[in-house]
């Protein structure tokens, strides 16, 4: 696909089609990573997006228990 840069006040951007934006479910704001011969832009993902998901389906499978358990029950806790 070939896109024009056009004049924004002193400067130059692109627009992008409709398709575009909503196939990559860009909103408001994107990250621009400048690579080695090309510049990437992706979705902005909101902080800890997906983490209920994630949560869920680690208490489905019972991984959501504490590896150390016995860790407050530490006579020497007390010396913290």
């Amino acid at each position: 696909m070939e896109i024009s840069l056009v004049k924004i006040g002193n400067s130059k951007g692109i627009r992008l089609p409709k398709s575009v934006i909503e196939r990559y479910e860009f909103e408001d704001q994107l990250v621009l990573d400048l690579e080695k011969d090309c510049i990437v832009l992706r979705p902005k993902k909101k902080p800890r997006e997906g983490w209920a998901e994630s949560f869920r389906k680690m208490a489905e499978n019972g991984d959501d228990q504490l590896l150390d358990s016995d860790l407050l029950q530490d006579d020497d806790i007390h010396e913290w």
